[in-house]
């Protein structure tokens, strides 16, 4: 969760402490969304592997915010029962066909055919749950692909019959890579290899493990590698050599640590030796930072765990990198609270600081004031924070330059603690200050500047400010975007060109399948360039392509019409536009399932045109089957079914059909309110509706109730994301605004979000 929170600076985090942590994330996540622009999107891998996950994660079952989804992926059998209720893909084991196919593709990539026999056994054998995963297939078509280079593939074949499980079947992998190798000497240093990438924290190098073992030389080190990664037991991950799945090391574990902890302890410690005799008090590396430290903690070793903590370069090495829940747990283990934890790196900053001397070493001691600053700040340590970063301030002012880029970024840090401990008047003229001296250093249209600019909006905006927060965000705004503009065209449109020609050369043979779908792709490049005209090219070539290696009524022909129609569209040819999304719909009816997601592509974008040329009568029969879609797809009381009610009761208000549009508003309202509950901002907006409805219908004492309640949810709201005003367009689809309770004329035209 701190990780969520750290990731996004939007919103600075309310709290680090780990008690308040879950208890404060939900009131982050909704001033996070109300400010955020655009959707949020929060994966989490592997969820049931938290301890205690429901516990932990019980922001997971409340409502979320509007605009926010979360994907988690999870086992069935340890999927918590309160989670089972949730749409949910499900990923079935490999049927016999599916290894079949895993196993061909191994074999034949090493130019291995089976025979029927052989291909029977495999199949009767990847029966069992243990043996029909993904990863034990893959594994053991490896092994067949590798024994059939060798020429026994039938002893080998009968040697895997025997593994019943992953760990096993590696078991297997080892022992035979082993036989591959030239002597004993060689076996010994592949088990040290082994042993001490397993008891790593991250995993090492290669440069690493030649320090570590002299007599390993790099050919042989290669051959290691080459044979281990071929076989699915290591992989690199940021240049460091790690295990590519938890049973390749739990095979290690049993096959060459039977003693236990003690074999264990033993690779620690030669690790433990290695990195601290890299480390040195003014130079730490991020492999030391983030090994030396796990591996006390691994130990037990409390006092060399702190010892090691109060390295400040240890430490600023692992906050500047985000390890803050990390060194946080560091510390909590030798046994200090906050206070003590900084007062005691406050002593050994003092005691640096003795030592220093001439330029440099005073640069470094500064950004060490700094990195102490913010950690005490983000710990909420607010009065112990103030002193380090004014005395980084004062060193930089010195050694640097008052005018000097790094002054106005410790006048930034300065003026954020200010703002928390609600001193605004010190914290808007450090800001200024730092504004200042940003737009002398970069210009007047840097990123910097643009910073700051933000900075001095939010603090305005917390003084109600409202006018001169606006007028800073704008020119923020035209920086950012300015900004971002350059990279682009800089950047991604470089590599879009780029792709566009490799895929160019790729379309001059006959007509395929295969060349079609490489058109449609470049056309869908050019089009994201926004060059519509070579786009249209393209995409045309694709279709024609299509209609004639397919047939006309081939599903990918509804692609390339889809594609084609969406081209149109932003050309405003809306008439070209719309023949070519009903060709594409008349195709996937009949080709696909009620409920498949490219045919709810279609209807929507169609009912869209429909309602833009003013082709209401045409529009509703879609959205109606937008609303059958959704329905066959998430079940009757979804919230997404209630946002496809509340789009065709807003058409039928288009068209004076109020009658029709009313049940629709009741039957979205109910929903909203029982998946998240009668104050959430979507049940705001139905009530919203339904109160411009009961008006238009003459009913003004049931529409005074109505906007009473919604105006109830979007008060509360305000307070919830500290006072900052929600978006004016509906969260829940296309929606009327209510202008005035007394206006005579309360119907505005809809806006799609």
């Amino acid at each position: 969760i701190l990780q969520l929170m750290q990731h996004s600076w939007l919103v600075s985090p309310l709290t680090l402490d780990p008690a308040k942590l879950l208890e404060e994330f939900p009131r982050w996540l909704e001033k996070l969304s109300a400010r955020h622009q655009g959707s949020i999107i929060i994966i989490i891998d592997s969820i049931d592997q938290i301890q205690q996950a429901e516990k932990h994660m019980k922001w997971l079952i409340d409502p979320l915010p509007v605009n926010v989804r979360v994907i988690v992926s999870v086992n069935v059998e340890t999927c918590p029962q309160a989670w089972r209720l949730w749409p949910t893909l499900h990923l079935d084991p490999l049927n016999s066909k599916d290894v079949k196919s895993l196993i061909t593709a191994e074999c034949n990539s090493a130019n291995i055919k089976l025979t029927k026999e052989q291909e029977k056994k495999l199949e009767r054998h990847c029966r069992s749950a243990t043996t029909c995963n993904a990863l034990y297939v893959t594994l053991l078509g490896k092994t067949i692909a590798c024994a059939g280079n060798r020429g026994n593939i039938d002893e080998t074949l009968q040697q895997c019959l025997q593994c019943q499980d992953t760990v096993s079947l590696y078991r297997l992998v080892l022992r035979l890579i082993q036989e591959s190798l030239q002597s004993d000497k060689e076996k010994g240093l592949l088990r040290e290899v082994l042993c001490v990438i397993g008891v790593t924290h991250n995993g090492v190098s290669e440069a690493e493990l030649m320090e570590l073992y002299p007599e390993l030389s790099s050919a042989v080190l290669a051959s290691f590698i080459y044979s281990l990664h071929k076989m699915c037991l290591l992989t690199y991950s940021c240049g460091l050599l790690k295990f590519q799945h938890l049973q390749a090391w739990e095979m290690v574990r049993l096959e060459y640590m039977e003693e236990g902890e003690s074999v264990i302890s033993a690779y620690r410690q030669k690790l433990v030796e290695y990195f601290t005799m890299q480390l040195s008090r003014d130079r730490v590396t991020w492999r030391s930072a983030d090994e030396l430290p796990w591996l006390f903690q691994q130990q037990g070793d409390k006092q060399k765990l702190h010892k090691c903590l109060l390295n400040l370069f240890v430490s600023q090495n692992l906050y500047k990198r985000g390890h803050f829940a990390e060194l946080l747990s560091y510390w909590q283990l030798v046994g200090k609270d906050k206070s003590s934890m900084a007062a005691e790196y406050f002593d050994s900053l003092k005691a640096y600081e003795k030592s220093c001397e001439g330029e440099e070493s005073m640069v470094c001691l500064a950004d060490l004031y700094e990195t102490l600053g913010r950690f005490l700040k983000d710990l909420g340590l607010l009065s112990q924070a103030v002193a380090p970063l004014q005395r980084s301030l004062e060193i930089r002012e010195t050694a640097l330059d008052p005018d000097h880029p790094r002054v106005a970024q410790s006048l930034h840090q300065l003026a954020g603690v200010y703002v928390q401990w609600k001193k605004f008047g010190s914290a808007e003229q450090l800001y200024k200050q730092a504004l200042e001296i940003s737009e002398n250093a970069y210009g007047a249209e840097h990123p910097r500047v643009a910073r700051e600019l933000d900075a001095l909006a939010t603090l305005f905006q917390k003084q109600n400010k409202y006018e001169q927060a606006e007028q800073l965000r704008k020119k923020s705004f035209r920086i950012r975007q300015k900004a971002a503009r350059k990279k682009g065209s800089l950047c991604g449109f470089t590599l879009l060109r780029q792709r566009a020609l490799q895929l160019e050369e790729l379309t001059l043979g006959k007509d395929t399948p295969d060349n079609a779908r490489t058109l449609n792709e470049l056309g869908v490049l050019y089009y994201l360039q926004n060059n519509l005209e070579t786009a249209e090219l393209f995409l045309k070539r694709s279709l024609e392509m299509r209609e004639r290696v397919l047939g006309p009524e081939h599903p990918d022909c509804a692609q390339s019409l889809n594609n084609l129609a969406a081209l149109y569209n932003e050309k405003q040819h809306y008439d070209k536009a719309e023949e070519l999304y009903e060709r594409a719909l008349d195709i996937r009816r009949r080709a696909l399932a009620p409920d498949h997601p490219s045919l709810a592509y279609t209807v929507k974008h169609l009912a869209v045109l429909y309602k833009k040329m003013g082709k209401l009568e045409k529009a509703v029969p879609l959205y109606e089957l937008a609303v059958e879609i959704r329905q066959k797809s998430f079940g009757l009381k979804h919230p997404s079914v209630a946002t496809a009610l509340v789009n065709l009761a807003v058409l039928y208000c288009q068209m004076k059909k109020q009658i029709e549009a009313l049940p629709l508003y009741e039957r979205a309202l109910k929903i909203y309110e029982d998946s998240f509950g009668h104050m959430h901002p979507r049940v705001g907006e139905t009530l919203k509706n339904l109160a411009v409805l009961s008006y238009e219908g003459g009913d003004f004492v049931r529409a005074a109730e109505l906007y009473k309640r919604a105006m109830e949810i979007k008060e509360a709201e305000t307070l919830l994301v500290g006072g900052k005003a929600a978006s004016r367009n509906s969260s829940s689809g296309d929606a009327f605004s209510l202008k005035s309770a007394l206006s005579p004329n309360i119907f505005l035209d809809p806006g799609q979000r």
